[in-house]
């Protein structure tokens, strides 16, 4: 998953789609989409990148 798909989920949930119906129209779990919810809700493209990259990093 990239971090534009991420983010554009998210987005659309932000824009009222509920949560139920973005994980059947993508094809993600609930628990895929929450953990992705609190994890980069919020953020932009560019911080989910420096997220990602930190934890590369770190592991």
């Amino acid at each position: 998953m990239t971090e534009n798909w991420i983010i554009g989920v998210l987005r659309e949930r932000e824009a009222g789609v509920k949560a139920t119906e973005l994980c059947r129209r993508h094809g993600i779990s609930d628990a895929t989409f929450y953990k992705w919810k609190s994890k980069f809700g919020g953020l932009g493209v560019c911080e989910v990148r420096r997220l990602r990259s930190l934890e590369e990093e770190n592991s």
